[in-house]
């Protein structure tokens, strides 16, 4: 019986999986930022500091995986390695990578994957300094959501819409496809083989909210084909039968969907006011199944009414359009459930988070949680908060780090 089921944003967190970012982040420089899909440089050792914050918080909910670990035991298999080793030279073809891929343990097999591997250079590269990448490192691996998204009992491979994400795809996949405790009900889409340049998908566009309902993001990161494929594939193996989209624009700072929307109770959802609300809202559509076209709704959340789902916004920056876009910025819409109301989110969005105060959210500190000085009552509306002054620089918040593998239904 698979072992993955997600059927909604917010149901109880059993099982998730997350990276804590590693040397990959060192590859990030000024110059190359960019390259990277950075905005700014991430220091490695506060990034990691609030990562384990953030996983210690995870471990009070749920199981939690590790991507290193969870590799580096499949690693070890003769038909894992030659998986991944495989598949990493039809990406970057090289006879002396792949002489060095097969003489590695396990462990620096995986680290090499993730971190890269530098490109011996010759007298004039020495000479010039320059530094190039035989594989490249893997710099967002932490946000996992991306790759890996789970609809039901199924997995899917998300299919990266920038090159340096590529071999991010082929991680997820043998995890998916190899490890028991990701036991699903088959790879419904597998970006990894997906080879037609305008078929993209990333989880931070695909929130299911029941189990026959999807929201959905058409963003620059996810294209329409994929989307309608994704539809398709889950009308016929989910049990989904209506899907909402949301026409996300063209802007750096609403590169998926849960950067401007999730949901964080039964009823309230957390949103980016001006994309939502008054004359520059977004352009939503609905998808139902057999039907043959889709149906442009007047606005969001007329769209969710339609399908018996109504959510009320909690606006991330209050009403003030400069907090708004600051707050956004720093991924105040961005929310990870651990069950219904309990939310994990960064704790620097202080008008956001005196919205959901306002809203009956109890605010927790991450370490008063994890100490014991403060605890959770039963049934209680909270939002745990961490520290993320250098994860944010990566931009994205909780729910972008983390892959929810199990929850338990509403």
């Amino acid at each position: 019986m698979p072992r993955v089921h997600v059927t909604s944003e917010i149901g109880s967190l059993r099982s998730v999986l997350v990276h804590t970012p590693g040397k990959e982040l060192v590859a990030v420089t000024p110059g190359n930022r960019e390259d990277y899909l950075y905005d700014d440089i991430i220091d490695l050792e506060n990034a990691q500091q609030e990562h384990r914050r953030l996983v210690a918080v995870l471990e009070r909910f749920a199981e939690v995986h590790e991507v290193r670990t969870v590799l580096t035991d499949l690693a070890a298999r003769p038909e894992v390695r030659e998986f991944l080793t495989t598949r990493a030279l039809e990406v970057v073809p090289s006879d002396v990578l792949a002489k060095q891929l097969n003489a590695l343990p396990a462990e620096d097999l995986v680290a090499l994957m993730i971190e890269g591997a530098i490109e011996e250079g010759g007298p004039i590269a020495r000479a010039l300094n320059e530094v190039a990448y035989a594989l490249p490192p893997l710099p967002n691996l932490f946000f996992t959501r991306d790759v890996g998204i789970v609809i039901g009992e199924h997995s899917i491979i998300g299919s990266m819409r920038h090159g340096v994400r590529w071999t991010e795809e082929l991680l997820i996949k043998a995890l998916f496809r190899y490890d028991a405790r990701f036991e699903n009900a088959g790879i419904l889409y597998d970006g990894s083989e997906e080879k037609r340049t305008n078929y993209t998908l990333e989880g931070g566009d695909v929130h299911p909210l029941r189990p026959d309902l999807l929201v959905l993001g058409f963003s620059e990161r996810s294209s329409p084909a994929a989307l309608d494929l994704l539809c398709d594939l889950v009308f016929e193996h989910c049990g989904v039968t209506d899907v909402v989209i949301v026409v996300l624009p063209a802007e750096r700072t609403a590169i998926h969907l849960d950067m401007i929307f999730t949901q964080i109770d039964r009823e309230l959802c957390c949103v980016y006011p001006p994309h939502f609300v008054g004359p520059e809202r977004l352009a939503v559509l609905h998808r139902r199944k057999r039907s043959k076209g889709v149906k442009e709704m007047p606005n969001f959340f007329a769209a969710l009414q339609a399908v018996d789902q109504p959510l009320e916004p909690v606006f991330c920056g209050g009403n003030r359009r400069t907090h708004q876009e600051r707050e956004q910025w720093g991924s105040a819409c961005n929310f990870i459930a651990v069950r219904p109301g309990v939310v994990l989110s960064y704790d620097r969005n202080d008008v956001t988070l005196n919205e959901l105060a306002s809203a009956g959210f109890r605010l927790l500190p991450a370490v008063s949680f994890l100490t014991g000085d403060e605890s959770l009552k039963p049934g209680e509306r909270c939002v745990i908060t961490i520290e993320g002054s250098e994860l944010v620089r990566g931009g994205g918040g909780p729910r972008c780090m983390t892959l929810p593998l199990r929850r338990d239904d509403l």
